[in-house]
């Protein structure tokens, strides 16, 4: 039977799919200063539209734990899966590495392993199977980590995505953070090619639209599509066929975003005719300035 799934981003690592009448939402947050717009965010009102809601924390750092989510419970059948780290008094089902949870026949999760604090999730929604990494990445710092913390980094990550190897998942959402720098997407690629889901979705690139767009560019290959999905309530549909096939329709219409005038680039910043790029002046709009992507420096 043909299934049609939409899924929503929010802000960051905050995504809900949708199929039927069973919303699940993930890591839901409005942003530090809000800056998830109110039209686009989740209200008691929207949520009215479902029967069955469930809602997932996977572990507590703020930009994955917005308290207003534990607000819609007073009138909704919300269900709550967060991770077993979670603080006292946190409403839910507690979830460690390795459990199994049954919601209902709709919605059935295990949690998997994080390299940060909490835990991974993947979830079988009627069939398809979504995986949201929370804070699962090879998560190192190259100006600042030794080879040694960056050997052990490797290790943690590749041991904890073993048992993924073999699960079929239809949707991934996993890390590309552009502070690690030049290797921002080292996890993501690792993820692809051991785990092949058959969707990947970045998150967590802090606002910073263009690191997921390049690296859906770059790392799609045959096995995974890539979509980066970045504007707050982008929305896409997921047709899954009876034989086995999987379409993707964009629901969002995609938005332009104008290049800057030559006249209003800074004098250092204008094209010379050569291929160069010279920061001095720039920084400020400079999309990679947090990473050490190689540039053309003045002799």
């Amino acid at each position: 039977m043909e299934q049609l799934l939409d899924i929503t981003y929010y802000h960051h690592s905050g995504f809900s799919a949708a199929l039927d009448d069973t919303l699940l939402i993930f890591d839901y947050w409005t942003g530090e200063h809000g800056e998830l717009p109110f039209p686009k965010r989740i209200t008691p009102e929207k949520l009215k539209d479902f029967k069955e809601i469930v809602v997932f924390v996977s572990h507590e750092h703020p930009d994955h734990m917005d308290p207003e989510v534990f607000e819609w419970r007073k009138d909704l059948p919300v269900t709550y899966i967060v991770s077993h780290d979670m603080p006292v008094g946190t409403r839910g089902k507690r979830m460690a590495p390795g459990d199994s949870y049954t919601v209902s026949e709709n919605v059935k999760v295990r949690a998997f392993e994080s390299t940060d604090l909490g835990v991974s999730f993947l979830v079988d929604l009627k069939g398809i199977k979504l995986f949201h990494a929370g804070d699962l990445n090879f998560w190192h710092w190259r100006e600042e980590s030794t080879l040694k913390e960056i050997e052990e980094a490797d290790q943690d990550f590749q041991q904890a995505i073993i048992p993924l190897k073999d699960e079929p998942i239809d949707v991934a959402f996993f890390p590309v953070d552009p502070r690690q720098g030049r290797l921002f997407d080292a996890g993501a690629n690792t993820f692809i090619l051991s785990v092949k889901p058959r969707l990947l979705i970045p998150m967590h690139f802090w606002g910073r639209a263009e690191i997921a767009v390049e690296f859906a560019r770059r790392a799609r290959c045959r096995e995974t599509e890539v979509l980066a999905m970045t504007r707050y309530g982008e929305q896409i549909r997921l047709q899954f066929e009876d034989d086995g096939y999987l379409t993707i329709h964009l629901l969002s219409a995609p938005e332009a975003v104008p290049a800057p005038k030559v006249s209003e680039l800074p004098v250092d910043a204008q094209p010379t005719g050569e291929a160069q790029v010279n920061l001095q002046g720039y920084e400020e709009n400079d999309p990679f300035i947090e990473t050490d992507l190689p540039v053309k420096m003045d002799e």
